[in-house]
């Protein structure tokens, strides 16, 4: 599922955007919000795969919130002016719907961001499992990791830490969708909030597994996991 946010002051534009994205499976409504204040305060506790951000808002308008966002998400702009194209994509906006807009070209729009989620949003995962690697999206910028390199996955909150030799890198995604982009069968799940390298664990002893100088929990629903390994 892509799940969505809707910033807009216009109810219509609501109630547009929303009857186009029930028209489409895989697309799931997070919160519709009304100003860009709104919008700030819900993703400072929630992740959103995509966000539809009308530009001219009260309070705040659309780009200057959308500068505010340390690690935003997919955004489709929603305006009925078209001067401010431009700036949109100087911000690395996925596409720039003018109002009115029909439902097929609301699908093109859907579609790009789709195809961008693949190539570029929080990771990449090269074809040879050999020489791995996966693009990792921090601070605005992509880093390029060996999967090798790779110690293990914490969840913390909205975001991962991903633990790699000499150092730690904040990633905005949930657990379970990092875990998926990696190469099957090199990783496993340990605890509902953290994830190993198979290949780094230098101990298990009782309930923690020991990888370098760090201690991971073994969850009780993933100790069989675990015990699997072990035999």
């Amino acid at each position: 599922m892509t799940s969505y946010l809707i910033v807009d002051d216009e109810h219509i534009a609501h109630d547009i955007i929303k009857g186009y994205c029930d028209m489409l499976p895989q697309m799931q409504l997070a919160k519709s919000c009304y100003d860009s204040i709104e919008a700030m305060d819900f993703l400072r506790s929630n992740a959103v795969d995509l966000l539809f951000l009308d530009l001219n808002m009260p309070k705040l308008k659309g780009f200057e919130f959308l500068k505010t966002l340390q690690n935003p998400p997919r955004v489709i702009v929603t305006t009925a002016y078209s001067e401010h194209a431009l700036e949109g994509y100087e911000l690395n906006v996925i596409d720039y719907l003018l109002k009115p807009f029909s439902f097929e070209r609301f699908v093109k729009a859907i579609n790009k961001a789709l195809d961008s989620a693949e190539k570029s949003t929080a990771k990449e995962v090269a074809t040879s499992e050999k020489n791995a690697t996966i693009f990792l999206r921090a601070d605005k910028k992509h880093l390029q990791v060996p999967v090798e390199k790779i110690l293990f996955l914490e969840s913390a909150g909205n975001y991962v830490k991903v633990f790699i030799e000499g150092e730690k890198v904040m990633v905005r995604d949930k657990i379970s969708t990092l875990i998926d982009s990696l190469p099957k069968g090199l990783f496993m799940q340990v605890h509902k909030s953290f994830a190993v390298a198979l290949k780094h664990i230098k101990s298990v002893e009782g309930n923690r597994i020991f990888i370098g100088e760090h201690q991971v929990p073994i969850g009780k629903t993933y100790r069989e996991n675990v015990d699997k390994i072990l035999e």
